[in-house]
């Protein structure tokens, strides 16, 4: 045991090198976590820490300990592997080496990953051992967050606080080893009293810590590289469909800075920003204000909807011009709709837009034939050239859609049994993953806690999400931390657009096992404003023409309530789904009430989580504070004796003379002797006094001695009284003191 310690302590400075490129390569790891799979961002992260803890602790001949690592690697992608549900464990194998070719085989894309951090970890420890080795690849991995921040969506600067910080730690773990080598006795002597370099280097970061948090905002001089290389190129902001910054464009430009709104054709990474782009998308012709419906996701990843293949998310069937489109029964009236739809671009998109649900097409550019469309019917999805014939999107169709009616009142009093009892409920519609936050679930649950049935626990949630975040299509992802996306919204960045609401609200009533799903498509648009003489004219023309730009798409959620169907949920604030309800008629007051009291209920349960969270940041600014508070303390109590005498000479108007700072101290310590009950009376001299007190107290005869003839000197002796004496005069007197108290 004493000898693993004695080769720990020998082997600090490597153990320290280790730390740094551990640090370093986890903000690589931050940097490609929105890229990569989670599996290989778990699998890189439990390997790099579990290596860098071997190559600590157990400092054993390299080639062992290379065997330990390959043993501890191979077995942690194993348990990661298998906890992300890679391996299939219902398989049957006949033999045991069916079973690790399997393994194996399955295994291999993530090894590589595990490999790669494994040695770039070793190789960067190793090689990167003098100053100059330091500052070249602290600056090249500064160089390149830099530009990866001016030259894509990301923002990295807390990757390259984190870098600096390692990069000022292993420069300082350097120098002390450089030390170490070259001054052996004063690194003896500084392990004898590390706690004054542990103080300084504490002061150092606190003044770091809390001069940053205390910047004052402000928008950047100079124009970011990229932004001024295109405008000097001439491109704009792009242009078509992207719902957030991540998102691919229907046939339109964006740029890494300026994505625009418009439809999302790949939702796997939610997030983001985007520049709202008003540019006209269609023309609708309709009688009912209606979002148009495109596409439905179900399977949620942590990062966003990965199952955008449309040919393998849910079966397909060819659907017919003029054919009646076969729907999910339902219970709820529904209101037939007639829409007309001409495009107003030539993007290709992947489904034929309309009101919630399409139950025909009438036609299709004009004509009652068409052989590109296919009906999902479970998604109540029309999509469009599936099959990948490459048929030119129409430019006008026409459609008929069944618009639910929801009875509220007798919705909103059906139980979970009564809505899902004996029914078979798609899992598909209830999946989370496998690592979604609890605190997520918890929080579903909090808000819910006063509903009992599913319609009034939605009705909650919807109500939580639209109260206590405000919306922006330009939310501060610097705030994020969490790996999920929906846990960071609603814990971290709390602020965002339809694709955070959407997502959290869909996500949040799966926890409380509601089914429901994700949809996106656009909002309503705009109608035009018509001349008064038309608008007021007796059966003069209606207003039923609705025109939907990029800025109108959107996304929202749809919940199934059993026997009565899917109903359209709107979380986003500023947007209401048009829905029609049945005309019910309850007691106004009554229901006023209610709002208000639920009102009043989420803005407690909103305050009162507000009030729990303190934040990691919180941590480290009350921490650094409390540092610089006791340095301070400590610095004040140090230096009592020069503040002292600088009120002494601010109040003499000149400054004190080495007698006078004795005739002050004697003054001090005649006034601790009287707190001792040893008065000096009024008609005593100081030598009768201390004569007297020498009587007393025999054990501080001495030192009184030496502190009279101090006074008297400096008081009545023409000789000089020097700098050194008053300090004399100082250390007498803490002798004094302790003299007293050993010989009370």
């Amino acid at each position: 045991m004493k000898s693993w310690l004695n080769l720990l302590k020998s082997n600090w400075h490597y153990a320290f090198s280790l730390l740094w490129a551990t640090i370093i390569a986890l903000q690589w790891l931050s940097y490609t976590d929105p890229v990569w799979l989670r599996e290989t961002t778990a699998s890189v992260l439990i390997v790099l820490v579990a290596v860098a803890i071997i190559e600590i602790l157990l400092p054993i001949q390299r080639v062992y300990r290379l065997l330990i690592e390959a043993c501890a690697v191979l077995y942690l992608l194993y348990r990661t592997l298998l906890h992300f549900g890679i391996y299939d464990t219902d398989m049957i194998y006949e033999t045991k080496g069916e079973w690790l070719t399997d393994i194996a085989a399955q295994s291999t894309p993530y090894l590589a990953f595990v490999i790669g951090a494994w040695g770039l970890l070793l190789l960067t420890s190793w090689w990167v051992n003098t100053k100059a080795r330091i500052l070249m690849f602290i600056g090249m991995n500064i160089a390149a967050f830099g530009a990866l921040d001016s030259f894509t969506s990301s923002v990295l600067w807390q990757e390259v606080a984190w870098t600096v910080f390692a990069g000022m730690g292993w420069l300082v773990s350097q120098h002390l080893r450089s030390f170490q080598v070259r001054y052996p006795h004063g690194w003896s002597y500084l392990l004898d009293y590390p706690l004054k370099a542990v103080v300084n280097i504490a002061i150092i970061f606190s003044l770091v810590i809390l001069t940053g948090i205390n910047m004052p905002e402000v928008r950047p001089t100079l124009t970011d590289p990229y932004t001024a290389w295109k405008e000097w190129s001439g491109d704009g902001p792009g242009t078509g469909g992207g719902l957030s910054s991540s998102t691919d464009t229907g046939g339109g430009k964006s740029s890494a800075n300026k994505t625009s709104s418009g439809y999302s054709l790949d939702d796997n990474k939610l997030g983001g920003g985007f520049n709202f782009d008003y540019a006209p998308v269609m023309s609708v012709i309709s009688d009912l204000r209606t979002y148009m419906r495109g596409e439905t996701r179900n399977v949620y990843s942590g990062k966003g909807w990965s199952d955008d293949d449309r040919l393998t998310r849910g079966p397909l069937r060819t659907a017919e011009v003029g054919a009646t489109l076969d729907a999910i029964p339902s219970k709820i009236q529904t209101r037939e709709l007639q829409q007309t739809v001409r495009m107003l671009n030539t993007y290709e998109y992947p489904v034929i837009f309309g009101g919630y649900s399409i139950t025909t097409v009438n036609s299709v550019n004009e004509e009652a034939q068409s052989d590109g469309l296919f009906w999902r019917n479970r998604d109540s999805e029309l999509l469009w050239d599936v099959d990948g014939k490459k048929r030119p999107y129409p430019q006008t169709y026409e459609v008929t859609s069944a618009v639910p009616i929801i009875p509220v009142q007798e919705l909103s009093k059906k139980s979970f049994e009564q809505l899902y009892g004996g029914k078979e409920i798609d899992p598909a519609l209830l999946k989370l993953p496998g690592d979604f936050p609890e605190r997520v679930k918890e929080l579903a649950k909090e808000i819910t806690a006063d509903a009992s049935t599913p319609y009034e626990k939605t009705a909650l949630l919807q109500q939580y999400l639209q109260l206590n975040f405000p919306y922006t299509n330009q939310p501060d992802l610097s705030r994020a931390k969490s790996s999920d996306f929906v846990d960071s919204f609603l814990f971290e960045i709390k602020e965002g657009y339809c694709d955070y609401y959407s997502t959290a609200l869909v996500t949040m009533a799966r926890s409380l096992n509601i089914p429901a799903r994700w949809v996106k498509g656009y909002a309503p648009g705009e109608q035009p404003e018509l001349p008064d003489n038309l608008g007021m004219r007796p059966g003069g023309a209606a207003n039923n023409n609705y025109t939907i730009t990029d800025a109108d798409a959107h996304s929202w959620a749809e919940v199934y309530f059993g026997e009565y169907g899917w109903v359209p949920v709107e979380a986003t604030p500023g947007f209401n789904v048009p829905l029609l309800v049945q005309n019910e008629t309850p007691d106004r007051d009554t229901q006023t009430d209610q709002q208000k009291e639920e009102d009043q209920e989420e803005a407690a349960k909103a305050a009162a989580a507000s009030q729990k969270e303190f934040r990691m940041g919180t941590w480290a600014a009350v921490s650094a504070a409390a540092v610089l508070l006791l340095w301070g303390g400590f610095q004040l109590w140090n230096h009592r004796l020069k503040l002292r005498f600088l009120l002494q000479r601010l109040k003499g108007g000149g400054p004190l003379t080495p007698d006078q700072k004795v005739l002050i101290e004697t003054g001090r310590w005649v006034k601790y002797m009287r707190r001792r009950g040893m008065r000096k009376e009024s008609h005593e001299t100081l030598r009768e006094s201390v004569a007297r007190w020498s009587k007393e107290r025999p054990a501080a005869a001495e030192n009184l001695t030496v502190l009279l003839g101090m006074f008297e000197q400096a008081k009545y002796s023409p000789d000089v009284i020097e700098d050194k004496d008053w300090r004399t005069v100082y250390t007498e007197a803490l002798r004094l003191r302790k003299s007293m108290k050993a010989g009370r």
